[in-house]
Formats: C-alpha cells, structure tokens, sequence
C-alpha cells in the first residue's frame, strides 16, 4: 500500500466531502423537486444517493487518507493513535472547506444562491439524541470493520447511514462539517445555523464515547474467561 504525504491526503479529504456534500445537498434538491410534495419519496431519493456516493468515496480516497470525510471520524482516529494531531486538525480543515464547496457545486448545478442561510428547524432532545446514537453507530462500524472485515468498511459506512437516515428523528447527520455544511443550503438538506452547534456538540461527544467503549471492547481477551459453549 503506497503512503500518501499530507498535502495529497488533504486534498483527497477536500475532494471527497465535497462530493459528499454536493450530494447530499444535489439529491435532496432534486428528490424535492419529483416527489410532487411527498416528503417520504424526497428522503428516499436523498438516502439512495447519499448512501452510494460513500461507498464510492472511501473505495476512491480510502488508500490515499483514510477517506474520513468527517472530523468526528477524525477525533476518534486521533484518540486511537492512529493519525497525527497536528494532521487531525488540518483534516478537520480539509474536510470542512470541502463541505462548503459541496454545496456550492450543488446550488450551482440547481441554480440556487451560492450560499443560503437554512430555516429548516431541527433542534431539540430527540434529535440531539439522535445524533449522538447516529455518530456511535458509524463510528463503531468504522472501527469494527476496519478490525475485523477492512475490505467491507466502504459497503458498511455507505449501509450504515442509508438505515440511519430513516430509524433517527434527525436522519443521520452523524459529522459536523456535513452539519456545518448543511447550514449554508435553504433547501430540503438544510439545518438552521442556530441547530448546528447542538448537533455537531452531540456527535463529538458520541465520537468520543464510542473510542472509549470500543478501547475496551476490542481490547486483550481475558485469559482466565471461561469458553464459549
């Protein structure tokens, strides 16, 4: 596996969310526009997109950064020992720069303001709740598969958000510069900046929580446990 220097790995994080955004923020437009008002058909169009675009992303970028796309992702790579902090933090830059051209590229393709302050009300407990449940999750496969099953972690990333669009109140955000992102979109994809601090403290917290369940859960067996029957 050839090692990439930082200057190409952040241009790889810089690429890949913005095609995530560009994405998420794209497919939700034109769900909106051809579901003739049924919000249900809107949200599988943008699950469907969103969902693939991550498999291809990590299968492209996986080799050349790591394909994080996320600064949650990040901090929990960060506290494993597994990335540098110093290039922790020029991640989270990359990735958050990317966001922003994402959606960008996606009003542009749609003819829609270049950046657009969000109305779309999603705060609250449940939904807070919900982001941290959503950040465990795909952490938690993140690091389980790259345990157990390395080749499948693009498949259970892209699985993983598509099932959490639809079982969390907040459809599975799970990422902070997506979040932050999806603050500057007045479309279907869009969170209201004054929400977006809640969301993005739920999923750093969930990031944080989940590296520490899984230090432990995957750590040295016990030797003295009795076999499995």
């Amino acid at each position: 596996m050839p090692t990439f220097d930082l200057r190409r790995r952040l241009f790889a994080e810089t690429l890949g969310t913005a095609f995530l955004l560009a994405t998420v923020v794209g497919s939700g437009i034109m769900g909106e526009r051809l579901a003739g008002g049924i919000v249900a058909l809107a949200l599988l169009g943008n699950t469907l997109a969103t969902g693939a675009i991550l498999v291809v992303l990590i299968l492209i970028f996986g080799p050349i950064s790591g394909a994080h796309f996320n600064p949650a992702v990040t901090l929990s790579f960060a506290l494993q020992g597994t990335i540098r902090k110093s290039d922790a933090v020029a991640y989270v830059a990359a990735q958050i720069l990317g966001g922003l051209i994402g959606v960008v590229a996606a009003h542009v393709m749609f003819q829609e303001p270049l950046l657009a302050s969000s109305t779309t009300v999603r705060s609250g407990a449940s939904q807070w709740f919900s982001e941290f449940v959503a950040t465990f999750g795909l952490i938690a496969t993140i690091i389980g598969c790259l345990r157990w099953r390395p080749e499948a972690v693009a498949y259970g990333v892209g699985l993983f958000i598509s099932a959490g669009y639809w079982f969390t109140s907040s459809t599975s955000f799970a990422n902070p510069a997506v979040t932050l992102a999806r603050a500057f979109t007045d479309t279907f994809s869009g969170i209201r900046p004054l929400d977006a601090p809640g969301f993005i403290a739920a999923q750093l917290v969930a990031a944080l929580v989940v590296t520490l369940v899984f230090r432990w859960l995957l750590g040295p067996a016990d030797e003295d446990a009795p076999e499995s029957r």
